[in-house]
């Protein structure tokens, strides 16, 4: 199991052009692992910081490596959870789904239709605004041995795996305070750019 993620790994570390592409499509970075504050699961499975985004997010495989290891992001202001039940799940997801952030932040609390809602206004934008972005996501997916699903699905693979977070991924600090989820409250409505 842990080849494949480390295959994965590897490609985008020895492609220089492959992660610039990764980072222009999806803001995934493996220089950014480290995640600024002491963290753990509440299961206390292993938990190895892999890769960073733009905003401070980290990205975590979780578990030992000889199991499939489940992907977890924590933003920088504190929430997280499982985006992802693989290395390759959770990219498929990020590649196909740009803006998987914002669909769960404006999810009111996980609900798929207002994700679905979301991901319309927010792909309609990003078309609009980077033309080119299909091509790329086409290319960073062949490039890493990754499905292209559609939307509705890739969207409920999110929710699914954001869902299925606790009780063992819940992330929390030296403290024992948790994280919150990564369901934003919001609904697609309160943005009022998308009516």
């Amino acid at each position: 199991m842990g080849d494949f993620v480390d295959s994965i790994l590897d490609l985008i570390r020895q492609d220089r052009g492959l992660a610039e592409l990764l980072w222009s499509v999806c803001e995934f970075d493996l220089t950014r692992g480290d995640h600024g504050e002491p963290v753990s699961l509440s299961s206390g499975l292993p938990l190895d910081g892999v890769a960073g985004d733009f905003t401070g997010g980290t990205f975590f495989l979780c578990g030992d490596r000889s199991t499939t290891r489940p992907v977890l992001y924590a933003s920088s202001e504190g929430q997280a959870g499982l985006v992802g039940g693989s290395l390759a799940e959770a990219m498929e997801i990020m590649v196909g789904l740009p803006c998987w952030w914002d669909c769960l932040k404006f999810s009111g609390g996980g609900d798929l239709a207002a994700m679905q809602t979301a991901a319309e206004h927010l792909e309609r934008d990003l078309a609009e605004d980077r033309p080119g972005i299909g091509a790329q996501r086409i290319q960073v997916a062949t490039a890493l041995s990754l499905e292209l699903a559609p939307i509705p699905v890739l969207l409920t693979r999110l929710r699914d795996a954001v869902a299925s977070t606790e009780p063992d991924h819940v992330l929390t600090v030296e403290t024992g305070e948790q994280y919150e989820s990564l369901f934003g409250t919001f609904l697609p409505s309160r943005n009022p750019g998308w009516r």
